[in-house]
């Protein structure tokens, strides 16, 4: 029983060693050992190893005591001396006996004679004179690296082509030259039972419309008969339109997750190629492989590197191969047999440059718009990319949601992100409210620059400017109400103030207006207590000069313009070249957009005036403590007497909804699951 023990402890301790040194067998070690083989061989048959040189006159004595069995004269050029086996029980050959492991007939000794016709005669007189009986022969003999040298250029040739070869057919799969013939096949990663997707609807936060519709498309897909039943049709394919980073990609990665249906990813720029027909042909085998695969799901993401409209550039003829590639997506969507259960759903930032012909039903039935989120939807971003972060109790979810509107769902990513690296950056066992505060000061304005070299007069000059937006902002109705204002230079900033702008899905003209004497408080306040003017309010007019042309030329606020827009939201409009408008129009609009600013600076100039002693005031402070906040102003102004406050009864009302909602989903989740263990 213990030497069966011993014994299977022994086999254990091998396989532990086996597993520890897991040597994977390599074809390449054949050459190698190859290799080593044939450059062995070659120094052990080297003469040089075996053999020792001799001088003239040591090869003259040796010659003359006719100890020499053998010369072999090789290459013309050295000869090769086999001593008589008598001859080696002298003392002198002792010596210089080659090692017992070597050849034993090789030569003991080589004499490299020079001239030929002159070796050869003194071995003729030597062997008269001294009666000889040496053999004498010649040969000729390749070293093994001179032959590798000969073949060397066509072995470089040979191995350069394998190279090629290889790289050519992609690495792994496809065999020699596979890319070659592969070309025109579709680059698509297939997501199916094998590679799951890890992502669902879960992950996703916000965005109930567009979820609601794509889940939609999934439950076609998991149950075709309760649509078809009624005569419907599953519908071909849907878009998501939206700006960058509000979770296009992200929606169809929980499609994929959801689906249980193969699901074919790649980008629009998988079909562009330098070769002609080539996106064609992927197209073509995409649509292929889905329908085999079928019912399945295509994602084309930046659909707009294809779908551009046709015939819109005037450089290229109408067979240029996008347009190919295109026209092949066109037929591939809704033609001749294309009655397979395959939806495409794309996903483009860039709606306005696509195809009438691609955007229209029976292709993309539907358009799913991926807006920015609300504050809402912002909470909820939040408390997503929240989860893998240690928190203080003091980060207020609610008012980071108020602090950032216009976010898309990947810059609130951010955010959370850049506040936990600024947390450990000062050694925190947590992340505070604070550094989220600082991290959305630094996606807004950039990084802090306090060693940026600022003259006293200047640094007077920004603090008034600054104080000016606050001032001004703080006594009109519809301006924003302010977080907080700093003069510490911020990316190109020399100054910046942070507004809390409401969720408004429309904008009056009133609204504007005061939204425009705000930003132009800044330089206002520089002319009301230094009677000049900067280079400081650029970025101020660069913004009020967009605005003002919006109400005139866009809006149709404007008296003198009236109802009228010149604004093309489709993209895609014949006045390529000229103005939409006659030059008497184009005067009156430049004349309407300078009067509507002049008139906002003004009334800036008489609000600053009518409080200088407070705007003084809040600019000292501004310059003792380099950052105020809300609270520094209600010091000095008082409360704002426009502050709106929604009723208890519609915040409980919002709570309420929002707590139903959840309670709806987690109950549709529990019932999905419940099915599926029932039907494992």
């Amino acid at each position: 029983m213990n030497k069966e023990t011993k014994n299977k402890k022994d086999n254990k301790d091998d396989n532990n060693l086996m597993k520890q040194f897991n040597f994977k067998f390599n074809f390449y070690w054949v050459y190698g050992i190859i290799f080593v083989l044939l450059i062995g061989y070659q120094l052990l048959n080297s003469s040089d190893i075996s053999s020792n040189r001799l001088s003239q006159n040591q090869f003259t004595t040796i010659l003359n005591d006719n100890d020499i069995e053998e010369i072999l004269i090789v290459n013309n050029d050295i000869a090769q001396l086999t001593i008589k086996k008598e001859s080696l029980e002298k003392e002198i050959f002792k010596r210089k006996q080659s090692p017992s492991f070597l050849n034993q007939g090789a030569p003991v000794y080589i004499y490299d004679f020079g001239d030929l016709s002159n070796f050869e005669n003194n071995l003729k007189e030597a062997k008269k004179e001294f009666s000889l009986d040496f053999d004498k022969d010649t040969t000729t003999r390749t070293s093994f690296f001179d032959s590798i040298m000969v073949w060397l250029p066509f072995i470089f040739i040979i191995g350069l082509w394998i190279f090629f070869m290889k790289r050519m057919s992609g690495g792994s799969g496809g065999g020699p030259g596979g890319q070659i013939f592969n070309i025109g096949k579709s680059k698509a990663k297939l997501f199916d039972q094998n590679t799951k997707v890890k992502t669902s609807f879960k992950d996703v936060a916000g965005l109930e419309g567009a979820k609601e519709e794509v889940q939609e498309i999934v439950d076609f897909l998991k149950s075709p008969e309760k649509y078809t039943s009624l005569g419907g049709k599953i519908p071909k394919g849907a878009i998501l339109v939206g700006p960058p980073g509000t979770g296009k990609t992200l929606l169809a990665k929980a499609v994929a997750g959801e689906a249980e249906v193969p699901f074919f990813s790649l980008s629009g720029s998988d079909f562009v190629e330098m070769f002609v027909g080539v996106g064609a042909s992927r197209v073509r085998d995409l649509f292929k492989q889905a329908a085999a695969k079928s019912p399945s799901i295509i994602f084309i993401d930046e659909i707009d590197a294809i779908g551009r409209a046709r015939g819109k550039n005037n450089f290229t003829g109408g067979n240029d191969e996008r347009e190919n590639t295109l026209n092949q997506l066109l037929t591939e969507m809704d033609g001749f047999g294309t009655d397979t259960n395959v939806i495409v759903i794309a996903a483009t930032n860039r709606a306005d440059v696509l195809d009438k012909a691609l955007m229209r039903a029976g292709r993309f039935d539907r358009q799913i718009y991926v807006d920015l989120p609300d504050k809402n939807e912002r909470k909820e971003i939040f408390e997503v990319h929240v989860k893998p972060i240690k928190m203080d109790k003091d980060v207020d979810l609610d008012f980071l949601s108020k602090q950032t509107p216009g976010f898309s769902g990947a810059d609130i990513a951010n955010v959370c992100n850049e506040a936990a690296l600024i947390a450990a950056r000062e050694n925190k066992k947590k992340v505070h409210h604070v550094d989220f505060l600082s991290a959305v000061d630094r996606i807004v304005g950039g990084l802090e620059k306090k060693n940026k070299i600022i003259t006293a007069k200047e640094r007077k000059t920004i603090a008034f400017h600054e104080a000016g937006h606050a001032t001004v902002s703080w006594m009109l109705e519809h301006a924003a109400p302010l977080v907080k204002v700093t003069i510490v230079p911020r990316g190109k900033s020399l100054g910046a103030a942070w507004y809390l702008p409401e969720e408004r899905q429309i904008v009056e003209t009133d609204q504007m207006l005061d939204e425009m004497c705000a930003t132009l408080g800044g330089r206002a306040a520089e002319k009301v207590m230094f009677d000049r003017i900067s280079t400081g309010a650029l970025n101020d007019l660069e913004k009020v000069t967009r605005q003002a042309r919006a109400i005139v030329s866009i809006y149709g606020l404007n008296d003198k313009i009236g109802n009228i827009t010149y604004y093309d939201s489709s993209g895609q409009t014949d006045y390529n070249f000229t103005k939409p408008y006659s030059e008497k129009t184009a005067q009156i609009i430049d004349d309407e957009i300078s009067r509507i600013i002049e008139n906002q600076y003004e009334r800036a100039i008489k609000i600053l005036k009518e409080h200088k002693d407070k705007l003084t005031e809040l600019a000292e402070i501004l310059m003792e403590k380099e950052v105020i906040f809300e609270d520094n102003l209600v010091k000095i102004f008082g409360k704002r007497p426009f502050e709106r406050e929604l009723p208890i009864e519609e915040l409980k009302k919002i709570e309420e909804d929002k707590k139903a909602k959840k309670e709806l989903s987690e109950k549709k989740e529990a019932s999905k699951d419940e099915k599926t263990e029932e039907a494992t």
